[in-house]
């Protein structure tokens, strides 16, 4: 008889003895108050013929463990999935990736506000117009993009909170001054677009033949000076808007933060979902890590479309023509690259992916760089309580 069969011969059994124990129970309250001593004797005859039965199926001692073992884990998988607690580990990564998703649903938010589908007509339409010079839909992206986000921030809390844990919350700390541009809600926000330091060798990367994961260093940028000073990328009063080639080069300087920022939570995604326990919480990060890929490839594909322009120490070059491969717009799909080995051969994948590249210590740091939270109040508290949300989900492992 092979194991396969022993075991579900023992699967089957159990069910059925387990059902009946329980059908035969007797429900007096005499019965219920019964002592162990009684209970263990009056039990006895029942476990001997399991045995006997078990015994007659040639199985050992050490079989039946095993399968025993296997009903167990059954049950706590089943347990898991019916909103049993989930590993440390998982908890850590969910509240990160809740934090994230927290962050970029605030700075999208802003995106909205002004060069969104729903600001059209308004004050801001001339940064809108501007916008359009990289795609004529990025209205109507910026909105998707900022309901994808708030959907995210939304589903793993409830998430969270289904499974007995607690959600992620900010609020206390939204206290950065928003743009002044008539009509945006003058109400203290978590991040900070008007102080950007955007850094554009993420651009590179994605076109290059070399792997961070295997000890490749990016530092050629797309767009010269963006990752120096501090650059905004929304219009932070209404002068703003009347501008000319400034206010281009806000609306340029967002193209190019829009691909930072899903780079870093595509990576992020794919880094932490290598660490997670529960088959359900893959299917959480890998399915909503797809939408940052999503949203990354619309990206990307839409910075390239930024005009030659030169402002406040900032040059937009034309990335559509004469450009080597490592800057050539149009090249909007991951080139293949070295991964696993060098002795391997090159793959068209997501890069990084490894730990101390964009796992949840790099994202944060990546946003610190970026300027996201320059004028925080509680500025030392918050960047804090990040590193602390990141370093636990750095140190999940799998079990």
């Amino acid at each position: 008889m092979e194991t396969s069969y022993r075991h579900q011969v023992i699967v089957n059994f159990i069910t059925y003895y387990e059902s009946m124990k329980n059908k035969n129970l007797p429900r007096t309250k005499s019965s219920q108050t019964q002592s162990s001593s009684s209970e263990t004797h009056s039990n006895t005859p029942r476990v001997f013929r399991r045995r006997s039965f078990l015994k007659g199926l040639g199985i050992t001692g050490a079989t039946f463990l095993s399968a025993n073992a296997l009903l167990m884990t059954k049950g706590k998988a089943q347990s898991t999935q019916n909103g049993g607690t989930l590993t440390k580990g998982d908890v850590a990564i969910l509240r990160l990736l809740a934090a994230a998703e927290i962050i970029e649903a605030d700075l999208w938010q802003q995106y909205n506000e002004l060069g969104g589908v729903g600001a059209t007509g308004s004050m801001s339409q001339p940064y809108i117009t501007d916008l359009q010079v990289l795609d004529g839909d990025m209205p109507q992206y910026i909105a998707d993009n900022t309901d994808d986000e708030k959907s995210h921030v939304a589903f793993l809390n409830a998430y969270l909170a289904s499974k007995g844990e607690q959600m992620v919350n900010f609020d206390a700390f939204r206290n950065i001054p928003p743009s002044k541009v008539t009509g945006v809600p003058q109400t203290g926000r978590l991040t900070n677009l008007q102080e950007l330091s955007v850094d554009t060798s993420w651009w590179v990367r994605y076109r290059s033949t070399t792997n961070p994961d295997l000890g490749a260093v990016f530092t050629q940028q797309a767009v010269q000076g963006l990752n120096v000073g501090q650059h905004p990328a929304i219009p932070v009063t209404n002068a703003d808007l009347s501008s000319g080639n400034h206010l281009l080069a806000i609306a340029f300087t967002a193209g190019f933060h829009f691909g930072f920022i899903e780079q870093a939570g595509t990576s992020l995604y794919a880094t932490l979902s290598q660490k997670v326990t529960s088959a359900e919480v893959l299917k959480i990060t890998i399915s909503i890590g797809g939408a940052e890929i999503l949203h990354f490839q619309v990206w990307q594909d839409k910075a390239g479309n930024a005009t030659p322009l030169t402002d406040n120490g900032i040059t937009f070059v034309d990335l559509t023509k004469n450009q080597p491969q490592t800057l050539q717009g149009n090249l909007i799909m991951p080139e293949p690259c070295d991964f696993i080995s060098t002795s391997l051969p090159q793959c068209s994948i997501i890069r990084p992916t490894s730990a101390g590249q964009l796992d949840a210590t790099g994202a944060i740091k990546g946003f610190i760089a970026d300027g996201l939270f320059i004028g925080q109040q509680r500025s030392a508290e918050f960047i804090d309580l990040l590193l602390d949300m990141a370093h636990e989900a750095d140190a999940a492992q799998r079990e």
